[in-house]
């Protein structure tokens, strides 16, 4: 009888194990929304109905606001929207090149710690009431899971470098 517990015991997973397992599922799920999201919102940047859109947050903010003195407002957009479709790509890689991950996550932190600014920037937009605030305070929570997709990405470069 205790042959057959220790054998269950042997093959059966550990909690260490299911731990890894669920957080590597949990890594892949943000990475491939996260690229979606990027997708999504990067290809509309190229309409000009989200060219208008975007004007007022970008043309308030210090660090992006010098764009429109050089760029029409569809060209901002579309500065942005590659910008935006680049960092989809590169964190898209990631099984492919941990490294290219690696600055895909870095420019998604960029991303959004400059949308994340745009709250401070654009006059009324801490306010609930304002159009732009729920638009621009989910992006605290894509800046965390840049952040850890960034992470996991440094971490399989070390990795590798190890070996």
């Amino acid at each position: 009888m205790s042959t057959s517990v220790e054998l269950r015991a042997a093959f059966s997973p550990t909690t260490a194990d299911r731990g890894a397992t669920l957080e590597s599922i949990g890594i892949s799920v943000l990475r491939y929304a996260l690229v979606l999201i990027f997708v999504l919102f990067g290809a509309l940047k190229f309409t000009a109905a989200e060219a208008a859109a975007i004007k007022p947050l970008v043309a308030n903010s210090p660090l992006m606001s010098w764009l429109y003195s050089f760029f029409t407002d569809e060209g901002v957009s579309r500065i942005i929207g590659t910008s935006e479709l680049v960092t989809a790509a590169l964190l898209a890689v990631r099984p492919i090149s941990a490294r290219a991950s690696v600055i895909g996550g870095a420019l998604a932190v960029a991303t959004f710690v400059t949308t994340i600014s745009f709250l401070f920037s654009t006059p009324g937009a801490l306010s609930p009431m304002h159009p732009a605030h729920g638009f621009l305070l989910k992006d605290v929570v894509l800046l965390g899971a840049a952040v850890a997709l960034a992470a996991e990405s440094l971490r399989a470069v070390r990795r590798e470098d190890a070996r």
